[in-house]
């Protein structure tokens, strides 16, 4: 059992870098993928970016790919993401989870232990 906690959310302006931290208690951390979603006001949670549990494999929607960066370090129990050149569209809460399974990464059905959210706002 993994039980993530996030960190690193703020207020930044169009343009400007957060890093979003996630640390998982847990003796299986580095045997879990992980992921990140958001969740803007009155949308549904969607997939932002994922990372095996070796860190060789990433995986990111469309609208984050040359922007964010997801990385982890299992020495730390952590998984970050890296978030460059924010939009007002990316404010939203970002949440972790722990990935089920090796397939379809991009579904939150497939991931099951979440974490409560840290809220991230790109002011215009």
């Amino acid at each position: 059992q993994v039980q993530p906690v996030e960190s690193g959310g703020g207020l930044v302006q169009a343009g400007g870098s957060l890093r979003l931290s996630c640390v998982a208690s847990g003796r299986t951390f580095s045997r879990s993928s992980m992921g990140w979603f958001r969740q803007a006001p009155g949308k549904e949670r969607e997939f932002v970016a994922a990372i095996s549990w070796s860190g060789i494999t990433t995986y990111y929607t469309d609208s984050v790919k040359g922007r964010f960066t997801i990385y982890r370090d299992n020495t730390k129990n952590t998984v970050y993401l890296q978030m460059n050149s924010l939009k007002p569209e990316d404010t939203a809460v970002y949440y972790c989870a722990t990935k089920i399974g090796a397939n379809n990464w991009y579904s939150i059905s497939n991931y099951d232990y979440w974490g409560q959210g840290t809220q991230v706002t790109v002011s215009s």
